[in-house]
């Protein structure tokens, strides 16, 4: 199993000591020394290897100052982990301490690519009473143990659509937070067709974050999220969305979209949403089977991989003139090294987060609801199977086969349980395009940091 994982990009040699997390920006010399260290070689050797390229003295530096990050633990750092990795896992308590409330099985667009049928979630069109959602809370509440911080995002379908019972939940939420010592961060994500000024108000006040969905140019986002008759809907919600975002002060906030087959020069949306002046910006691949004809496909990938650079590239300079902006895939943790907790927990789903549908039924994510093979319960009598929570409890990235050797294992924790079961019927799989774009996404992140730390 490889200890580090090097590449090139924009110009830099660039080193990732895979179990510590610690990166290195690397001279030439250093960067072919590296995988000969790794393979245990000797000075000696190494040195006649490189001897044709190199000047011996800077090869015999460049191995010394390697075998000393290499004693400081910042470089062939061994896993200390995946030997106990079973034992940590039985013994970690775990409580629930985010759920997306399903508050709308309804939606006003037709998204071409609605995983949620237009809002309906296989065929059951429904908007959430506010005693489900009541419960809801209730449920959180008396499963988060003795964690103060939850989390509830208001989700659908088109939340708005069920505006007054979001407010209602939002009331006594903030009712139950005195009484059992806990504080609510409320979510919310809209397609900005019924935004307003009076519910901009309420989610400057209330909401921690709010996901705007936009795809970005009028012609892509037009294609791709129209109404059901078939106008588009970009000229209706981009003047709000820039109001909001502007309210919010550029913060606590994300225009999201999702790039298909139809704009793997994705690139441009991110920036044409740049340009306009988001500062928080989501785009990101569309997960759908093969036979859609907007579906990403294998032989698409080296066109995105290059949209990724070309971005990464972009992003670059406009920071450095002052004028730059976030991209939530580059958005990486670098510095606190992957923890334990990450190589475990991944987003949480089926343990310490859940969908809860307008009707009250648990299941793991919103990605599987209407799947009744992972139905877990419902808000009125709890988690009644448990066995689909130990499921999820066991999916990490040492129980995955084919995470064992990715070089981007810790930033991801083993990818979204979701596409792993739709694409090959396991949640303990994978979704392998998924895969190679976050592999990208992590360089990319890597070099960004290392081109603005000069």
């Amino acid at each position: 199993m490889s200890l580090i994982h090097r590449y090139q990009n924009n110009g830099y040699n660039i080193v990732l000591d895979i179990n510590s997390g610690c990166i290195h920006v690397v001279d030439d010399v250093t960067y072919e020394v590296l995988p000969y260290l790794e393979a245990e070689e000797s000075q000696e050797a190494i040195v006649d290897k490189l001897g044709d390229r190199f000047p011996e003295e800077a090869v015999r530096t460049s191995i010394d100052e390697c075998r000393k990050l290499q004693e400081e633990g910042m470089l062939f750092t061994k896993d200390i982990y995946e030997s106990a990795i079973e034992e940590f896992s039985s013994n970690r308590q775990t409580v629930v301490k985010a759920l997306c409330l399903h508050i709308a099985h309804d939606c006003n667009l037709a998204c071409r690519y609605c995983f949620a049928e237009e809002g309906e979630y296989h065929g059951r069109r429904a908007l959430m009473s506010f005693e489900v959602g009541k419960k809801a809370l209730d449920f959180l509440i008396a499963n988060s143990g003795s964690r103060r911080n939850l989390e509830v995002d208001f989700f659908g379908g088109e939340p708005l659509m069920n505006w007054q019972v979001v407010k209602d939940l939002v009331k006594y939420g903030r009712e139950q937070e005195k009484l059992h010592n806990k504080k609510f961060r409320f979510t919310l994500t809209t397609n900005g067709v019924l935004l307003n000024d009076e519910v901009m108000e309420f989610c400057n006040k209330e909401m921690g974050n709010v996901v705007l969905s936009v795809d970005g140019r009028r012609e892509v986002h037009d294609y791709m999220r129209p109404f059901r008759k078939g106008a588009g809907s970009y000229d209706l919600i981009m003047p709000k969305f820039q109001k909001f975002a502007e309210s919010r002060n550029q913060d606590k906030y994300y225009v999201r979209g999702t790039f298909t087959h139809h704009n793997l020069d994705f690139s441009k949306d991110v920036l044409h949403l740049a340009d306009l002046g988001f500062k928080q910006i989501s785009v990101e691949p569309v997960v759908a089977p093969e036979e859609e004809e907007y579906a990403i496909r294998k032989e698409d990938i080296p066109q995105i991989l290059k949209e990724y650079d070309t971005l990464a590239r972009e992003m670059i300079r406009r920071e450095k003139e002052g004028n730059g902006f976030n991209f939530f895939h580059f958005m990486i943790d670098l510095t606190g090294g992957p923890c334990v907790y990450k190589r475990l927990s991944g987003c949480g789903s089926g343990t310490e987060y859940l969908a809860v549908t307008p009707w009250g039924d648990l299941y793991p994510c919103h990605q599987f609801v209407g799947e009744e093979k992972y139905l877990m319960g419902n808000v009125d009598e709890g988690i009644t199977r448990p066995e689909v929570r130990e499921e999820f409890a066991g999916c990490n990235v040492y129980t995955k086969e084919s995470c064992k050797d990715c070089f981007a294992r810790f930033y991801c924790s083993g990818g979204c349980a979701a596409n792993a079961y739709h694409f090959q019927g396991d949640v303990k799989g994978n979704y392998e395009i998924g895969c190679e774009l976050q592999r990208k996404r992590v360089e990319c992140a890597i070099m960004i940091k290392a081109a603005l730390a000069e």
